[in-house]
């Protein structure tokens, strides 16, 4: 048995906060992998199914994410399963918007619900790194976690949560560096799909029906001959 953890805050204020990717991780494997229904179980959300064979129990810690290790640990402890079953997954500012890394153990680089699971289970389990890049400066980094997705970011959020999904499998089997590889290959498909399509052309502006009454009828014919035709020689000269 395996515990897929994804990080983030419950309800629906939260929902489509950057800080919030590791829900959607966890929601995305459920989906693609037809998991049972969410029920509520170790101060969190957790839904089971099977992949590659192996049970995983995916669970959304509800205690907002500076307590996460609660509910992880708990799910930990009734399990009785050592930390090598743990793989948690959640955003990671350090990282550029699209990108994704798998690590081990290591420090929790200002993430408080990675610093609350260390502080309750030890730090030796695998960890799945979600970019949502940093804003820039140190101060404006809550605001940046806790703003929602943009529209623009659909472009690679969408598939890379999608590769997550479907590619659940190799994690389970230990091919990380092939997760990866996947995960950017499908980032990077979408960019080059959308740079390759056709421009659209631009629609010809709609005319009044006076103009397109206009535009369709023949240019009026000057005189040649007579006092009308003396006249406008006179005005314009001789153009022959």
């Amino acid at each position: 048995m395996l515990v897929f953890a994804g990080l983030g805050n419950p309800g629906a204020k939260y929902a489509h906060n950057r800080h919030n990717v590791g829900f959607m991780a966890a929601d995305a494997i459920a989906r693609r992998h037809s998991f049972s229904p969410w029920s509520k179980k170790f101060q969190g959300l957790i839904a089971e199914g099977t992949i590659a064979g192996e049970k995983i129990i995916l669970i959304k810690p509800q205690t907002f994410m500076n307590l996460s290790g609660q509910s992880v640990g708990e799910a930990l402890r009734f399990y009785k399963l050592e930390l090598s079953a743990l793989t948690v997954f959640y955003d990671e500012i350090d990282l550029a918007e699209g990108k994704l890394r798998i690590k081990t153990g290591g420090g929790a680089g200002g993430h408080n619900g990675i610093r609350s699971i260390d502080g309750h289970v030890g730090n030796a389990y695998r960890r799945v790194r979600i970019g949502v890049g940093h804003p820039g400066v140190k101060e404006m980094v809550q605001h940046h976690v806790l703003g929602d997705f943009a529209k623009a970011d659909r472009e690679w959020l969408d598939p890379l949560l999608d590769a997550i999904a479907d590619n659940a499998a190799m994690i389970v089997k230990g091919d990380e560096s092939g997760f990866m590889n996947k995960a950017a290959l499908a980032v990077q498909g979408k960019a080059i799909a959308e740079l390759e399509k056709p421009a659209q052309k631009q629609q010809p502006k709609q005319q009044s029906h006076i103009r397109q009454a206009r535009s369709q009828q023949a240019p009026a014919k000057l005189p040649e001959t007579g006092p009308m035709a003396a006249m406008l020689k006179k005005l314009f000269g001789n153009k022959d």
